[in-house]
């Protein structure tokens, strides 16, 4: 079998398999009972089967694409049948709990148990993650809950959607609108247009009358040396920019010293309550991404690359499923390097172990480490995962030079940062500022100050899980390893700024039940700990001494980032709130 094949690709089960799957005993005189035959498991429908292969057609029933096969059954008859789900499961050889568990982990999957209806054409999403509730977003799903659920409407909450700048924001189908209105859901819902915005793009042509793609070209053509595009990275101070901070140079350099072969991973899963930068890459800048992309995969010797993107950016799956299209017939990539891969809705996945174990066409559990994924990535090789961001500044950086990228700093920083910013700020968005920039001086400077009638009270430096600061302490540099002495961390660098008409307690309560949502239920301190979180939070008054050390045992035990970082909102509160924590109590 060719290497560069992760799985076999077998069109069609052996009648063994098939039958294994299916239920159906292998051998005559199996499966008897006081001379009966009976079933085992589900049987699978004839019209199911045939619809789950018209569907498939000619593609290889591969272990790994489950997800995207899932896809493809949702987006034909808008739900998953249980009967579909065995046909799927008979078609890829695998036991149906195995399809069924898959199907039942992502949000974005709609699985129809026997004797349960369909759900309604038309779903509205409506998001309740925090900018979204600082800007009406319960009152929002409350109007339209009142409107239009019933019939072929449904309206169900959703988490963050990458849109915070325009919140509130709701999901018609794979529309959205930004921001959501009563006046604005009704005018899409009698359009009857359900499809992606379009997004407008450059063409690979007009790109590359403007640079594109030089550097590539100059790599590829012997112009540098893997080793000397390491180098250069190193010297400008890149860091991986999805959340960790590692150096990309010394990431680069490890994958590269493994044993082939190496995969390359983006992770375009950006699911942090607040943030929203790759997206605004993607859409504006996707050419320089994938150039930036292509020198990772030649600095490592990839032999393939995997996009994972976020289920809730459909429209930038057509751009990007246009755009490798077009670098194929271009020549710049043989066939199938490249490979586009849509989430499901799974913010675990943002982790880089449960996006390759997503990518593997599993569960999105994450790994124990070590091994580092480094080492042991998708399907059992060495694997360099980058995000978006990342890999965006890679093609500059080559160009100007490193000095260029590394001054730009403030405050012992290198480089420059994109801040997504939303909340409490007269001109919200994606802000290209120096790394170590204060969050006073991105207010001030970069977003026009505070938005009218609001006084600054506090500010989230790193999304959801970076903890919560006041703007007594506004003037930290916002950077890698600035802020962890404060029980915080800059992350993704999403900020989310509060103001004085806004309550602390009750933040930190919104970020609770999204990671109470979120969790993916692998580990107890965190599967438990979110949960019996909400309930205390829930409470008028905060029994302190249980939440704290509540708080430290998610932190200590939990196998993963989602875990270990999901009691900083409540832990921030305690330590640097204590007038709210009071007015509370004194109110009891």
């Amino acid at each position: 079998m060719n290497t560069s094949d992760p799985e076999p690709t077998t069109t069609k089960p052996a009648d063994a398999a098939a039958m294994a799957a299916s239920g159906r005993p292998r051998h005559p005189g199996k499966g008897k009972k006081r001379g009966r035959k009976t079933a085992r498991g589900r049987q699978v429908e004839t019209q199911a089967r045939n619809d789950v292969n018209s569907l498939l057609g000619e593609r290889p029933r591969r272990r790994d694409h489950l997800l995207e096969f899932l896809h493809l059954i949702q987006d034909r008859y808008g739900h998953l049948g249980v009967q579909h789900l065995a046909a799927l499961a008979e078609e890829m050889r695998l036991a149906q709990t195995e399809v069924y568990e898959v199907a039942t982990f992502y949000a974005h999957f709609d699985v129809v148990r026997e004797n349960q209806p369909a759900p309604p054409p038309v779903t509205i999403r409506v998001c309740d993650s925090l900018t979204c509730a600082l800007m009406g977003a319960a009152k929002l799903q409350d109007t339209l809950t009142h409107q239009f659920d019933a019939g072929d409407v449904r309206v169900v909450r959703a988490p963050c959607m990458g849109r915070c700048a325009q919140a509130p924001v709701a999901e018609i189908g794979h529309r959205h609108v930004a921001p959501a209105t009563l006046q604005t859901i009704r005018k899409v819902i009698e359009a009857g247009d359900f499809s992606p915005e379009p997004i407008q793009t450059r063409s690979l042509d007009e790109f590359r009358n403007h640079s594109g793609f030089a550097q590539l070209e100059a790599c590829r053509s012997g112009g540098r040396t893997p080793q000397q595009v390491i180098d250069i990275l190193l010297e400008s101070g890149l860091r991986g920019l999805g959340g960790a901070g590692f150096p990309t140079g010394r990431k680069w350099g490890l994958v590269r010293d493994a044993s082939s072969p190496r995969y390359l991973c983006v992770n375009a899963d950006e699911g942090e309550p607040g943030t929203f930068k790759d997206r605004y890459y993607l859409e504006t800048g996707h050419w320089q991404f994938l150039e930036g992309m292509l020198i990772a995969a030649w600095v490592i010797d990839a032999e393939r690359c995997f996009i994972y993107l976020r289920d809730e950016y459909p429209g930038l799956q057509r751009v990007l499923g246009q755009a490798i299209a077009a670098l194929e017939q271009a020549g710049f990539i043989d066939p199938g390097f490249v490979e586009l891969r849509r989430g499901a809705g799974a913010y675990i996945c943002g982790e880089e172990s449960s996006m390759i174990e997503s990518l593997e066409g599993k569960r999105g559990l994450p790994r124990h480490r070590p091994p580092y994924v480094a080492q042991q990535g998708l399907f059992g090789r060495p694997t360099l995962v980058n995000n978006v961001e990342t890999l965006f500044w890679v093609p500059a950086i080559l160009e100007k030079g490193a000095a260029a990228f590394a001054t730009e700093g403030r405050n012992g920083s290198k480089g420059l940062r994109s801040f997504s910013v939303s909340g409490r700020v007269r001109e919200p968005g994606v802000k290209i500022a120096p790394a170590g920039i204060t969050v006073r001086q991105l207010i001030d400077e970069f977003c026009g100050g505070m938005a009218a009638g609001h006084e600054f009270m506090a500010y989230l430096p790193g999304g959801a899980s970076g903890g919560i600061l006041p703007a007594s302490m506004a003037d930290l540099p916002l950077d890698f390893g600035k802020l962890e002495q404060y029980g915080c961390f800059i992350g993704s660098h999403a900020v989310m700024v509060l103001s004085t008409s806004d309550d602390v307690k009750d933040a930190a309560l919104n970020l609770m039940r999204f990671f109470e949502d979120e969790s993916c239920g692998q580990c107890t301190p965190c599967r438990a700990g979110t949960e019996k979180a909400v309930k205390l939070l829930e409470r008028e008054y905060w029994d302190v001494d249980l939440l704290t050390e509540l708080g430290q045992v998610m932190t200590d035990a939990s196998i993963c980032g989602l875990g270990q970082a999901a009691a900083n909102p409540l832990k921030s509160v305690i330590k640097y709130f204590h007038e709210a924590l009071e007015e509370a109590r004194s109110e009891t």
